[in-house]
C-alpha cells in the first residue's frame, strides 16, 4: 500500500474520501443501467466520468494501486468490446465498484488493501482477447451513408431521443433476398422509428449479407435484438456506433476522439465538463469543486444549530421577563419600544433557525440511490427478477436522520426482496408478471417525513408468523389469542424471529428487522406495516423532520414540567374522576366513541402527586401512535412552545419513556415524552396484569 504522504494536508485526504464515495455511488448507478442495456451510451458516459475522476484523484493523493486499477478499467471501454461483450463489461464495472469500495475502506483505516490481482487479470484477459474470438467470424461491412441519411442521423442524435445503430447479419444460405429485406424492414419498424437504412430496397438486389438501420426507440438494445432476430433470415444482430456516423458528418466532433465512441453518442449537456482532449475539466473533478458549492463539515453546522438553540432559549427568557415588566409597569413608555425590539428579534431568529435547518436538509435521493444495487445483488443470488421504482427523491430530511436510516431502509428492502417477492415461476402461477416490483417513496406529513417501501410480493402470512413466534417461545398462546392484525404484523420486529426456511447471506437469523426498529425508535419515529396476503406489503417509516427542535405542548403534573410533541396530540378535553373507570386492572376513559387507557405520569415516574391532583376535574391530553390512543391526565396546561431538544445522559434518566429535555424561559427543565414508548409500555403492563 502506498501511504498517504505527510506533506499532503489531512483536509485533502478527507475531501478525497468524501468525493470518492459519491463517485462510487455514481459508478453503481451507471452499472445497474448498463446491465439493463449494455450499449447505453449515456450510462457509459457516467462510468467514464466517474472512473476517470477517481483515477486522477487517487493519483493526486498517492493511492497508486487504485489509480492503476481505474486506468485499466478505462482501457476496457472500446467500441469493439462494448458491442460484443457489453453485458460482461457491465458486470466488471459493478465488480470494480465493490473493489474500489473495499480499497477506500482500507486506505481510510491505514490497512492493507485487498488483493486485486484477480480483477486486473480478468480485465486484462478481456482486453487482450483476439477480436475474432469476441465477434462473429465476419466483420461488419462498412456502409457508405448518403449525405441526406447522415444529416437525418445527426438530427436524431441531437434531438435528445435514444438512437440505435443496428447491424443485422443475414444467414449465408439466404435464397430470397427481396422477400427477406421486406421481413427485416417490417421487424425493424416494429422496434421504433427508422431514421436511415441500407440497403433501402429496390429490385436490383441480388445478394443480401447485411442490413443496417438507424432507429429512434425507447426500448433496450436486448429487446430490439430479440425482436429483430428472425430464424432462417437474420443470423445475428449487432449494435453499431452512432458516434462514428456523427463524426463523419460533423467535423467539429473529431476533437472528441480521445473519448470512447459509444460515449460520444450521448455527448451533450451531461458531458459538458469534458474538454476537447477527453479529460475531465476542473468542475467535474472530485477534488476541484465547482465554485457554486462549498463543503462544510457536519460538526460545524451542528455547532451553529446548537447556538441557534441557545438563542431560542434566550428569546423565551426575554419574553417571560418582558411579561413580568409589562405587569409591573403597564403604563411605562418604554414598554412599546421593548415590544417592538422583541418582535423584530423573534422574526430574525426564526428566519435564522429556518436557514440553518435548511442547511442540514438533504433530499431522500441520497438514501434511495443505494437501493437498486442492493436489490440487484439479491435478485441475482436468488434467481428472481426485481425492478425498483423510486418516487419522492426531492423530499428533504435532516442529514443526521437520513444517515441513520441507511441501514434500517436496507434491512427492510432486503426483507422485501428476499422474503416478499416470489420467484418468477411462482409469480406466473399466481397470475402476476414474472418480475416483481419494489417501490420507494418519500413525502412530508406534518412535521414528519414518511418513507414508504412497497412490494407486490406474497405478503406476510399472519398465521405462519404467530406459529413461528409460538415455536420460538416469543409469545404464549394466551398472548397470541389477543393479538390484533396490526399487532401480529409488528411481530416481525421481535428479536430472533424469522420465518425464513434457512439461513442465507441476506436473511434467516432474525436480527435485521428488530435492529431496524431500534434505530427508528432512537430517532423518535415509528414503523407502520400493512400487508395483504398474495398482494404485497407496505412499510412506512415515520421520522421527525429534524431532531434539533420541536413544537410541543407543555403541561404540569404535580410539581414537574412535561411536554409532548404537538403532532402526537390528537385532542384536548376535560374529565372528572367519575369519568375514569377500571377495566382489567387498567384505568380507562371513554371519550365519545373511543375507550382509551389513562396515563398518570406521577405513577409512571414514581413521584409524589401535587395537591392539584385531588381536584374533581382534570385536563386530558389525548395522544396517539399508529392506531392506538391514550389519555394523559394532567393538572395544568402551560401552552404551545418551541422546544430545543437536549439529549439526556442515561445516568440522569434511565427511562425510554423520555426522549429528551429542554429548558424553559424561566430556567426550569421540561421532560419531553416519547409517545410511542409510553403507549407501548401501557400495553405491555396490561398484558402482564391479564396473565397474572
Amino acid at each position: 500500500m502506498t501511504p498517504f504522504s505527510d506533506d499532503r494536508p489531512s483536509d485533502l485526504r478527507e475531501l478525497y474520501f468524501e468525493s470518492s464515495q459519491e463517485l462510487l455511488q455514481e459508478l453503481n448507478d451507471a452499472g445497474i443501467l448498463l446491465e439493463a442495456d449494455p450499449v447505453d451510451a449515456s450510462a457509459y458516459a457516467r462510468v467514464r466520468r466517474s472512473v476517470h475522476t477517481l483515477k486522477g484523484d487517487s493519483a493526486t493523493c498517492g493511492f497508486v494501486e487504485l489509480s492503476e486499477l481505474a486506468h485499466s478499467l478505462e482501457d476496457m471501454f472500446t467500441p469493439a468490446l462494448i458491442s460484443t461483450q457489453g453485458r460482461l463489461v457491465a458486470e466488471i464495472v459493478l465488480s470494480a465498484a465493490d473493489t474500489f469500495h473495499a480499497m477506500l475502506a482500507s486506505y481510510r483505516d491505514n490497512l492493507q488493501p485487498p488483493d486485486i490481482s484477480g480483477l486486473r487479470s480478468h480485465i486484462s484477459k478481456l482486453i487482450n482477447t483476439p477480436a475474432t474470438s469476441r465477434a462473429s467470424n465476419s466483420a461488419p461491412i462498412q456502409v457508405h451513408w448518403s449525405p441526406p441519411d447522415r444529416q437525418r442521423i445527426l438530427t436524431a442524435a441531437n434531438s435528445g431521443e435514444k438512437v440505435h445503430h443496428l447491424i443485422l447479419r443475414m444467414d449465408p444460405e439466404l435464397a430470397m433476398p427481396l422477400a427477406a429485406l421486406q421481413l427485416v424492414t417490417q421487424a425493424v419498424e416494429q422496434c421504433g422509428t427508422i431514421v436511415a437504412r441500407h440497403p433501402d430496397g429496390g429490385n436490383s438486389i441480388a445478394e443480401l449479407t447485411q442490413f443496417d438501420a438507424v432507429i429512434i426507440s425507447s426500448q433496450t438494445a436486448n429487446w430490439i435484438r430479440r425482436r429483430c432476430t428472425i430464424p432462417g433470415i437474420v443470423k445475428e444482430v449487432v449494435s453499431g456506433s452512432v458516434a462514428e456516423l456523427i463524426a463523419e458528418t460533423q467535423e467539429a466532433l473529431t476533437g472528441y476522439q480521445e473519448m470512447d465512441d459509444t460515449v460520444l453518442a450521448a455527448a451533450g449537456p451531461a458531458d459538458a465538463n469534458f474538454g476537447p482532449d477527453g479529460t475531465a475539466a476542473p468542475a467535474a473533478t472530485g477534488l476541484l469543486l465547482a465554485e457554486t458549492w462549498l463543503r462544510v463539515e457536519p460538526s460545524r453546522v451542528d455547532a451553529v444549530m446548537n447556538l441557534v438553540g441557545e438563542l431560542i432559549i434566550g428569546k423565551s427568557m426575554l419574553h417571560r421577563a418582558f411579561s413580568e415588566f409589562e405587569k409591573r409597569f403597564p403604563k411605562d413608555p418604554i414598554r412599546n419600544r421593548l415590544s417592538d425590539a422583541l418582535s423584530f428579534q423573534s422574526t430574525v431568529l426564526n428566519e435564522l433557525q429556518k436557514s440553518v435547518v435548511k442547511i442540514r436538509m438533504v433530499p431522500l435521493e441520497h438514501l434511495f440511490r443505494r437501493i437498486p444495487r442492493i436489490v440487484r445483488d439479491i435478485a441475482r443470488s436468488s434467481g428472481k427478477n426485481i425492478t425498483v421504482e423510486v418516487g419522492g427523491q426531492n423530499t428533504d430530511l435532516d442529514k443526521s436522520i437520513l444517515d441513520a436510516l441507511a441501514e434500517p431502509l436496507a434491512h427492510i428492502v432486503r426483507n422485501a426482496a428476499d422474503h416478499g417477492i416470489e420467484d418468477p415461476e411462482a409469480r406466473l402461477n399466481c397470475g402476476k408478471p414474472a418480475y416483481g416490483t419494489i417501490h420507494l417513496d418519500g413525502f412530508h406529513q406534518g412535521n414528519q417525513v414518511v418513507i414508504e417501501i412497497r412490494d407486490d410480493g406474497r405478503g406476510i402470512d399472519r398465521e405462519g408468523l404467530v406459529r413461528r413466534a409460538l415455536e420460538l417461545e416469543i409469545l404464549t398462546r394466551e398472548e397470541a389469542a389477543r393479538l390484533s392484525d396490526s399487532e401480529t404484523l409488528q411481530l416481525i420486529f421481535r428479536p430472533g424471529l424469522s420465518t425464513a426456511k434457512g439461513i442465507t447471506s441476506t436473511s434467516g437469523r432474525g436480527v435485521g428487522m428488530d435492529a431496524a426498529m431500534d434505530v427508528v425508535k432512537r430517532l423518535k419515529g415509528k414503523v407502520v406495516v400493512q400487508s395483504e396476503q398474495g398482494r404485497g406489503t407496505t412499510f412506512q417509516i415515520m421520522v421527525p423532520l429534524t431532531l434539533a427542535s420541536i413544537q410541543a405542548l407543555t403541561f404540569r403534573v404535580g410539581l414537574r414540567h412535561y411536554a409532548v410533541p404537538l403532532d402526537a396530540v390528537l385532542e384536548l378535553a376535560r374529565a372528572s374522576e367519575n369519568d375514569i373507570h377500571e377495566m382489567d386492572g387498567q384505568e380507562v376513559l371513554r371519550l365519545r366513541e373511543h375507550v382509551m387507557s389513562v396515563v398518570r405520569l406521577d405513577h409512571l415516574f414514581n413521584h409524589e402527586p401535587g395537591p392539584q391532583l385531588q381536584n374533581a376535574r382534570h385536563y386530558v391530553i389525548v395522544i396517539g401512535s399508529a392506531e392506538r390512543r391514550s389519555a394523559l391526565v394532567v393538572n395544568n396546561l402551560v401552552g404551545e412552545e418551541e422546544l430545543v431538544i437536549k439529549a439526556l445522559d442515561d445516568r440522569l434518566v434511565a427511562s425510554e419513556l423520555v426522549s429528551g429535555a429542554s429548558i424553559l424561559g424561566d430556567g426550569s427543565v421540561v421532560l419531553i415524552l416519547n409517545v410511542p414508548a409510553v403507549i407501548s409500555y401501557l400495553g405491555n403492563r396490561k398484558a402482564e396484569r391479564m396473565l397474572a
